[in-house]
């Protein structure tokens, strides 16, 4: 199996990876390897265009959200991948993941959505 043509798949957990930095250059995931790695983060599912993943969150109250945004803030940096992060209701919170400078999905979405599911309590 393969991340891309050239990439074999890293079978170490996605939890224990480190994302590596990505300024274009490299080829999006597959639907076979993005639906490969799916099966390690079962709560995200790929968005309406396939180019991203997305997963929803609910808590207790506003404080519970912010905190855990804040958690998604400090991981965001020490992995150098950023997702695009949404409260509505005052304590629902949505992230999307997705490698801009690709136009699509790398490995470092499903990282990161592995590190953050390891956020929660």
């Amino acid at each position: 199996m393969t991340t891309s043509d050239t990439q074999p798949l890293n079978t170490q957990p996605l939890a224990q990876r480190k994302c590596k930095a990505c300024e274009g250059g490299v080829e999006k995931l597959s639907s076979q390897a993005s639906a490969e790695l799916l099966t390690q983060i079962p709560k995200w599912q790929l968005d309406e265009s396939a180019l991203a993943i997305e997963r929803k969150y609910s808590f207790k109250n506003f404080v519970e959200a912010i905190a855990f945004l804040n958690r998604i803030g400090v991981l965001a940096e020490e992995e150098q991948h950023h997702p695009d992060l949404h409260l509505t209701g005052y304590r629902k919170v949505k992230v999307v993941l997705t490698t801009h400078a690709i136009g699509g999905l790398s490995d470092n979405d499903f990282i990161v959505a592995a590190k953050i599911d390891s956020l929660l309590p």
